[in-house]
């Protein structure tokens, strides 16, 4: 082997993309079985949320069996229909911009694994148009690829290599 077959690839300069879970950096090009994965985490979250609703249903048909009476049966129905709406809004959110208070988000954290269901829901919709988070993530990678770019193209060059001036 030559020694070009153990050179690694040095990084590009600047900014590098933002993975994003299931995708990589796969969203930038589209490329890398991109459709591929969109499919896939479509099925995939369709898939939990009904294994979820599934067993949402063992949990009421147990409630049933334990006969807590109707007025906790529906509470949970309730409880689990705006946790589920609750999560769907948020994750859908935050798939076009970010959180304006981050804090107030991890507050949210256990609400939204109460209404799982929403969220998986939220993702089998988005990718119908979208890898999930992609439109942020490009907005934000091509906001910062600018402004590098603008930050090099002002420099005037290596102030190392600048003559110094001469002293009278």
């Amino acid at each position: 082997m030559s020694d070009d077959d153990h050179r690694t690839e040095s990084p590009a300069a600047g900014p590098q993309p933002e993975e994003i879970r299931f995708f990589g950096t796969t969203w930038v090009e589209h490329d890398g079985h991109y459709g591929l994965r969109r499919v896939a985490v479509a099925l995939g979250s369709l898939l939990a949320a009904a294994a979820g609703c599934l067993v949402l249903r063992f949990a009421y048909q147990g409630l049933e069996i334990a006969e807590v009476g109707g007025f906790v049966n529906v509470l949970v129905v309730v409880m689990f229909a705006i946790c589920s709406a609750i999560a769907f809004r948020r994750t859908w959110d935050g798939f076009s911009r970010r959180p304006a208070d981050p804090a107030r988000e991890e507050s949210l954290r256990s609400l939204k694994a109460i209404g799982f269901i929403g969220s998986l829901l939220a993702y089998f919709l988005r990718t119908f148009t979208e890898a999930p988070g992609e439109s942020l993530h490009r907005t934000e990678y091509e906001t910062s690829r600018a402004q590098y770019a603008k930050r090099r193209t002002s420099r005037t060059g290596n102030p190392a290599t600048r003559k110094k001036p001469k002293r009278k």
